[in-house]
């Protein structure tokens, strides 16, 4: 996007302009041998400055390689400027705490060490190993992933570490690598 001040054009990202809803963290050891949860989760953020919709959006997610998108539809809630949520995943044997209160459940079976998630403004499935367009709104890759924003992808991770986006979700610079770092899970809800 380019806003233009007098004869100057700056270009600017869509994030800056308040659309700023973005994957927080991945967590996909959830009910395996040593997690503390039972399920895997995904969360998202609002670091923008304006509410936003997430009727009609999802969680998608493949493995490492894949090209095969399973689809986790999103409640259809509004998410406030600075508001978290939680959507719960599918569930291991193992495990000994339940997530928070999820705002969304859905049965994604995550790897626990390396895959690619997307946010999709959409519920069709997406295709290929990577997929791109407006529709995709953010896009993490992690562990050996062979698709992922910026230089490399999310660090890989374990049963007891998840993904988890800088400055408690706000850091958004487009570099998987640089914004995740992997730590103990924080699952945060709406």
């Amino acid at each position: 996007w380019k806003l233009f001040v007098g004869a100057l054009a700056l270009s600017v990202t869509p994030w800056s302009l308040g659309q700023g809803v973005v994957i927080s963290q991945v967590y996909g050891g959830g009910g395996n041998s040593g997690a503390t949860y039972t399920h895997d989760f995904v969360e998202i953020f609002n670091a923008g400055s304006q509410p936003v919709s997430l009727a009609g959006w999802s969680i998608q997610y493949t493995s490492a390689a894949g090209s095969s998108w399973s689809v986790s539809p999103l409640a259809g809630m509004t998410l406030q400027p600075g508001q978290y949520h939680l959507a719960q995943q599918s569930a291991g044997a193992g495990g000994t705490t339940p997530l928070p209160a999820p705002d969304s459940l859905g049965s994604l079976m995550l790897s626990a060490t390396a895959g690619k998630v997307a946010l999709v403004q959409g519920t069709a499935a997406l295709t290929g190993t990577a997929p791109a367009g407006p529709a995709v709104l953010d896009f993490v890759g992690y562990g050996s992933a062979n698709h992922f924003e910026g230089s490399a992808p999310a660090p890989a991770l374990s049963n007891t570490t998840a993904a988890l986006r800088a400055r408690a979700g706000c850091q958004d610079s487009g570099d998987n690598l640089g914004d995740f770092t992997a730590t103990a899970p924080n699952p945060r809800n709406s």
